[in-house]
């Protein structure tokens, strides 16, 4: 090998955007005029590339009074038939999330106390800065986790959707069609639980939202997760 060859990265690294290059060709994401960009930093291509989503989201929480700052934000990498990005501004919380929903339409919860005392764990949190995930684009929770507990779940390693990620799906739904997620079935918010030990899960019923909790074992065709790409 010549003493002025350089290699950046392993094969491994190399065969993997080479992967996610011919994925992004094949859907038009990719266009030859932004080749060498893609080339030159993925992230940030990635970045640039949903930019009109991110500037959406940007418009919506300044219209909740929320001046989020997503300058420094990183977009996980897509999967196929995961189209809606939720984006979580710095210092959202469940129960930030439950107030601002019932803002706009009648809301109700299982407990008289605060969700962020009553939440002892999330598998993600905007408390150190905004944060982005994918999630299926649908109203009712993903039919390909039906009859899966919290517990089958984590055994599968599945990361499902944080209650506060559900809400703020909502209130974004919300305020694009004037509809509600969760008609039919029950969001399963595997990517939270309560302190004592419970899960979360959310739906829409008589009129308004509501937030209920699940044991972990239990198994039902109508409720179900929502997974998360994070």
């Amino acid at each position: 090998m010549s003493s002025k060859t350089k290699v950046v990265g392993s094969l491994s690294d190399w065969s993997g955007r080479l992967k996610d290059f011919w994925r992004k060709v094949d859907d038009g994401t990719i266009t030859l005029e932004r080749f060498d960009t893609f080339l030159e930093d993925p992230g940030k291509f990635d970045v640039e590339t949903y930019q009109h989503m991110i500037l959406g989201w940007q418009k919506f929480w300044q219209a909740q009074g929320i001046e989020a700052d997503f300058s420094n934000l990183q977009i996980p990498k897509k999967k196929a038939g995961f189209d809606r990005l939720l984006i979580i501004p710095q210092g959202m919380t469940p129960q930030k999330a439950y107030e601002l929903c019932a803002n706009e339409f009648k809301c109700w919860k299982y407990t008289g106390k605060s969700l962020d005392n009553v939440i002892q764990h999330e598998d993600r949190t905007a408390k150190d800065g905004a944060y982005t995930v994918w999630v299926r684009d649908r109203v009712e929770a993903d039919e390909e986790l039906k009859n899966l507990s919290a517990n089958d779940l984590a055994k599968k390693k599945l990361n499902g959707i944080t209650l506060t990620e559900r809400l703020a799906y909502e209130l974004k739904y919300y305020s694009e069609t004037g509809q509600h997620l969760d008609i039919t079935k029950y969001t399963l918010c595997s990517g939270s639980q309560y302190t004592d030990g419970f899960v979360p899960s959310v739906c829409w019923r008589d009129g308004g939202v509501r937030v209920f909790w699940y044991l972990l074992d239990p198994r039902f065709e109508y409720l179900r997760a929502r997974q998360a790409v994070s």
